[in-house]
């Protein structure tokens, strides 16, 4: 019995089982996420102010020549990125950086890990939502789901964008991912500050 208990102080002293709370609090916050994307994914959006709209697609249109992307399919992108993050209280501007790094842009891209589309969003949560026919290959379908994902992460972690993009990859207590949208986003997209 006394050696359990020393075991159990090494494990506590070494934080061997705040990793076990922590796949807890995962599983929570998944749950979390899942009734947040029941009650947002549906609702319809609508873009809110048509001129600021159309002075940030200029400036973005120009920025994505570079991922040849078919100049309609070009506008379709900016269009839904614009509304959906505008919606989710989101940066356009960081949406697109998160896109670059995630698909360059290809809406059909699927990772070695099943996720799909422009945002590369993991087709499980359809599944948990209630919504098994969404397509996440279409365009604004993914884009809404992305939007709303990241919009939930940059909430729980109190509006700390870094945190909020590991989350979103996947990737909590790394910062690769993180660092690589946000210079992304730094050097190339960003418009406006946060």
């Amino acid at each position: 019995m006394r050696i359990i208990l020393i075991f159990f102080i090494m494990f506590i002293s070494y934080g061997i089982l705040p990793a076990a709370a922590n796949d807890r609090s995962q599983q929570i916050s998944d749950a979390e996420l899942k009734d947040f994307l029941k009650q947002n994914i549906g609702q319809q959006s609508s873009l809110q102010d048509k001129f600021d709209a159309e002075v940030w697609l200029l400036g973005m249109k120009s920025r994505m020549q570079r991922y040849k992307v078919r100049n309609d399919e070009t506008h379709e992108i900016l269009q839904i990125v614009y509304r959906e993050a505008s919606q989710s209280g989101l940066p356009p501007d960081l949406v697109l950086a998160v896109i670059a790094i995630e698909s360059s842009f290809k809406p059909f891209a699927i990772s070695s890990a099943g996720a799909q589309g422009l945002m590369q969003v993991m087709p499980f949560w359809k599944l948990e939502i209630g919504r098994p026919d969404d397509n996440l290959t279409n365009i604004s379908t993914n884009i809404r789901y992305g939007c709303k994902i990241l919009e939930f992460y940059l909430q729980k972690e109190k509006g700390n964008v870094d945190k909020a993009l590991a989350r979103y990859n996947g990737s909590v207590g790394k910062t690769t991912y993180s660092e690589k949208v946000l210079v992304n986003w730094e050097q190339y997209w960003r418009s406006g500050r946060l």
